[in-house]
């Protein structure tokens, strides 16, 4: 078991348009709806690199911007892990469409765009930061796998450091044989040590997959976290919103798991433990 802490969040789908206004939502102050996601411009890019940005990397800066700690508007050098099952899905149907034409001539910009870990680059030149970045992908474990990344970076380096998850649908008719529903990012900034900033407390550790992953009670919540790799942290996310303590089991590989147990550092730390095990009941009677 590896133990962390979470001193931020960034957030950005449908119906949730920020941490502030999302964890109202998830800790259910607020009823869910699920708008149109909105997305701002990155305006730490320079302007070339604001023009070349695609969806994934304006999502994914979004939600990094929102969760990494400013002061006077400049960011600390904060090493990165950027967690996506596809990648930028437009582009590799792009790319693909123009190697079915007679053609076949790529643009250099979406090839740029198209390597896995182009969101980091993009935000690296946006911060400024000139740390060690890691871009990973694990289908529908995506989310647990940056998480288990994360975990073995602070165990071994004691940085502080920023996870990304985000994934958006593919175009048709790729859609057909990879679906995913709704964009969704979402971004932590973790340390090593608590910190008066610290909401929660993270002691995150690989598991055999005994227990169904943890559903949302929330029906319109539980469609968004099952339809996109990246919602798969809306379990942790909501435990967070609400200040609550509890027991999370996130979907990896192989026949595992990746189990998160959350000890809030805030007020109202009622313990969720119950209510996870009644919704992981739930999903094994479905």
């Amino acid at each position: 078991m590896i133990r962390m802490y979470l001193e931020n969040v960034g957030l950005r789908a449908p119906g949730l348009d920020g941490w502030t206004t999302g964890s109202e939502v998830l800790a259910g102050r607020v009823p869910y709806t699920a708008s149109p996601i909105v997305v701002p411009e990155c305006r730490l890019l320079p302007p070339a690199e604001r023009r070349r940005a695609v969806p994934n990397v304006k999502l994914a800066l979004a939600v990094a911007d929102e969760a990494a700690p400013s002061a006077d508007g400049k960011r600390p050098a904060l090493a990165t892990i950027f967690a996506s099952s596809a990648g930028d899905s437009r582009t590799l149907h792009e790319i693909l469409q123009v190697l079915a034409s007679p053609e076949r001539n790529v643009s250099p910009t979406r090839f740029h765009n198209s390597v896995h870990n182009a969101p980091a680059g993009y935000w690296h030149i946006a911060s400024g930061c000139h740390e060690a970045s890691t871009s990973i992908s694990c289908y529908d474990g995506s989310f647990a796998a940056g998480l288990l990344e994360a975990a073995a970076q602070i165990a071994t380096e004691g940085q502080p450091l920023l996870l990304v998850a985000y994934d958006l649908p593919f175009p048709a008719p790729l859609d057909l044989v990879r679906p995913i529903g709704s964009s969704f990012g979402a971004a932590l900034h973790l340390t090593a040590e608590a910190t008066p900033r610290s909401l929660v407390q993270l002691d995150v550790q690989l598991v055999r997959s005994v227990e169904p992953p943890t559903r949302m009670e929330e029906p319109a919540l539980e469609h968004l976290r099952i339809g996109n790799p990246a919602a798969r942290s809306l379990p942790l996310l909501k435990l967070v919103a609400e200040a609550c303590s509890g027991i999370v089991h996130l979907e990896y590989t192989s026949g595992n798991a990746v189990q998160v147990s959350i000890t809030s550092l805030k007020s109202g730390h009622a313990r969720r433990d119950g209510a996870v095990a009644a919704a992981a009941a739930e999903t094994a009677n479905a």
